[in-house]
């Protein structure tokens, strides 16, 4: 039996492999939350069901960056799944070099025990 090629999750495999590929992270979470804003009246008509993203990332190469070059990256990075119809319409990002994970874990650590 031949398998399919094509995937169910074309945008979400767009993003994992250009940040990775651009950012070497070493935590990339990606979270597709676009079931949840379907009935949004943007959302009306559209048949993607890769609209809403949330994601969470760690690399080396925020360092020495305030949060808005961060997102910059980001943006320029996935600017064409963004434009495309159908694409992109909203991301929520949380970016962090591996010392602000790590003291972000600490701290929740702490405030649940």
């Amino acid at each position: 039996m031949a398998s399919s090629a094509t995937s169910n999750t074309p945008m979400e495999d767009a993003i994992r492999a250009k940040i990775t590929e651009a950012l070497k992270p070493s935590r990339l979470e990606i979270f597709n939350d676009s079931a949840k804003h379907a009935h949004h009246k943007p959302m009306v008509g559209s048949t993607s069901k890769e609209t809403h993203f949330r994601l969470v990332i760690t690399s080396e190469a925020f360092k020495s960056k305030m949060q808005p070059a961060r997102h910059r990256i980001i943006y320029q990075l996935l600017k064409d799944e963004m434009a495309q119809e159908g694409g992109i319409h909203a991301l929520q990002l949380r970016t962090m070099t591996p010392e602000e994970e790590q003291r972000w874990r600490e701290r929740e650590v702490t405030e649940t025990s």
